[in-house]
């Protein structure tokens, strides 16, 4: 039963991070037609650059609805971690293509600021278009980073980042055009367009690392790594764990981690407290792959520290708390540290 209730809740993560992909494509699609369209009508340069800023969100949702797809597609012979790491390229490239389209409104602004025309300009339908842009995009960001939130996928987040910076722009570009039509100084417009793409590019620099960090396997957040320790701390069954390595894939953890536990129990009982130790880590973490090495408590501490000279309490995170309890109690499993 847990088995088949995580497959299904797998599969109802899978769907909806697909279906806000191809939300994301019909919006920008649609934004790419009516700012481009809009910009060559009303001969508005900057309306036309944003038209083009969307084409790169086109391409990042594109990239989105492809990466979550391959993302949860099931361990293979030839990806036996699974695909989950497509997310991380995704991010990677989505923050690449914010960088371009940032690099880009900064180029042109700066080329209108030195070459400034003041032709009238049809700005009025120019105006309705990029004000309800910015109410597209914001809504649509929104919805995004909820989906992200409720699949954990960083395709998704990075997408709604990427939108993010339209409503920015958007907003900007819409701003500019008022304040141009009012007091008529062309100026304006290409000095929003240059401060808002500085923060797109802080946004870009971000995104990346993040996605680089996953990319070279960074473990998980503190928070999520402290209920793994937690957990193993508050097993009496569990004398000592050391090596515990956590990263993630996509919206999968994987962790493993070395347990020891009584010498004297049979192959049987030990495992046994392995599969009810990666049951009580799923319920905390969910979409959690976890392998448990076990080791005899007594013999490994013996070896560690005639063959390597390592100190037991170097070795055993949980060996000081296990050394008090058993001060306090004569009942306790762990061996003194002088008897091993």
């Amino acid at each position: 039963m847990p088995g088949s209730e995580a497959n299904a809740g797998s599969g109802k993560k899978s769907r909806s991070k697909q279906r806000a992909a191809v939300v994301s494509v019909v919006c920008n699609l649609t934004l790419v037609i009516a700012k481009v369209g809009i910009g060559l009508t009303s001969g508005a340069v900057s309306v036309l650059s944003e038209g083009l800023h969307s084409a790169t969100d086109l391409i990042g949702s594109i990239i989105a609805f492809y990466s979550v797809r391959v993302a949860d597609t099931p361990p293979d012979e030839e990806h036996p971690y699974g695909h989950g790491k497509i997310e991380y390229l995704a991010g990677l490239f989505e923050s690449f293509l914010i960088f371009l389209a940032a690099c880009g409104i900064i180029f042109s602004s700066t080329a209108r600021l030195l070459h400034l025309n003041e032709r009238h300009l049809e700005l009025s339908l120019a105006l309705w278009v990029m004000g309800a842009s910015s109410v597209v995009s914001f809504s649509l960001s929104h919805f995004l980073k909820v989906v992200a939130k409720k699949t954990d996928s960083l395709a998704i987040e990075a997408e709604a980042s990427h939108v993010a910076t339209d409503v920015l722009t958007s907003a900007g570009v819409f701003t500019g055009l008022i304040l141009a039509k009012i007091t008529h100084l062309a100026w304006i417009d290409p000095v929003a367009g240059i401060l808002i793409s500085l923060l797109i590019l802080r946004a870009a620099i971000k995104m990346s690392k993040t996605s680089y960090s996953h990319l070279i396997d960074i473990r998980l957040p503190l928070e999520e790594v402290a209920s793994i320790k937690k957990l193993l701390d508050a097993d009496e069954r569990v004398l000592g764990y050391h090596k515990l390595r956590t990263r993630k894939s996509g919206s999968f953890r994987h962790a493993d981690v070395h347990v020891q536990v009584d010498d004297d129990l049979s192959l049987v009982e030990a495992h046994e407290i392995a599969e009810q130790i990666e049951d009580s880590i799923r319920e905390v973490l969910p979409e959690t792959h976890i392998s448990i090495h076990l080791e005899p408590y007594r013999a490994e501490m013996s070896h560690q520290r005639d063959v390597h000279g390592l100190r037991p309490e170097e070795l055993n995170p949980k060996l000081n708390s296990i050394s008090l309890s058993s001060q306090k109690s004569s009942n306790s499993n762990s061996p003194p540290l002088d008897k091993l």
